[in-house]
């Protein structure tokens, strides 16, 4: 079940009292409830407790690898998972989204953007329906998307997907058939903040294709179009 935006509850595993601090002074400020974890063992507790709409997850924590916590979290939670980290290599940032974040914040960070982007994901958490447009299911090889639900199945099991992976499906899904340029694709499935990160909908498709094709190396319907984008093949 999808967690409404309003009153959203946000998970902060942080284990710096001072950004801890400011992270929850921010987010209140703002409007949402905080919950705090400093270590991940206190996070995966909480995280399961709470069922948080939104995870902001420090990498450095002092018992679990952040990168390692992320995983650990996506067993159990589509909750959106925003990274603030210190951490600025790209092989950290591309680490930390195949285990499944969704987002990378590096610090030092404004804290008008952390506002910005943790509302940007939570309005992926249900977005508006568009005027005129009847909900409906879509299928394509044995996957069964059920827009009315946001449910998605496969040889009628349902399928984990995150807020952002069924964000990316659902425009694919919209646009079937059609070439859609990296750019496009990223503006509205992320955001215009995030047109030039490729790599982010490289990861995204790449986990789309393992939860949906029957062969994540020879896709049939998640189709890439080199140098372009990405089409659905129905």
């Amino acid at each position: 079940m999808l967690i409404p935006v309003n009153n959203a509850a946000i998970l902060v595993i942080e284990d710096d009292m001072h950004i801890r601090m400011v992270l929850r002074t921010t987010l209140e400020g703002a409007g949402f409830a905080v919950a705090e974890a400093t270590s991940g063992a206190s996070g995966l507790a909480q995280a399961k407790a709470l069922a948080p709409a939104l995870m902001l997850v420090d990498l450095g924590l002092p018992d679990i690898d952040g990168v390692e916590l992320i995983a650990r979290l996506r067993d159990f939670s589509p909750a959106p998972v925003i990274v603030v980290s210190a951490r600025h290599q790209e092989a950290e940032k591309v680490a930390a989204l195949n285990a499944g974040a969704d987002d990378f914040l590096t610090k030092p960070f404004g804290v008008a953007e952390l506002v910005a982007r943790v509302r940007a994901h939570l309005r992926r958490l249900a977005p508006p329906a568009k005027a005129g447009q009847a909900a409906g299911n879509f299928s394509f090889g044995d996957i069964v998307v059920h827009a009315e639900e946001r449910l998605v199945t496969r040889a009628g099991e349902d399928v984990h997907l995150t807020p952002l992976e069924y964000k990316l499906l659902s425009v694919l899904v919209e646009n079937a058939g059609k070439v859609l340029t990296h750019t496009r694709l990223l503006q509205q499935a992320w955001g215009p903040g995030y047109v030039e990160r490729v790599h982010y909908l490289r990861i995204h498709m790449a986990h789309l294709r393992r939860k949906l094709e029957a062969d994540p190396a020879q896709p049939r319907h998640l189709l890439t179009e080199t140098g372009v984008g990405y089409r659905l093949r129905p």
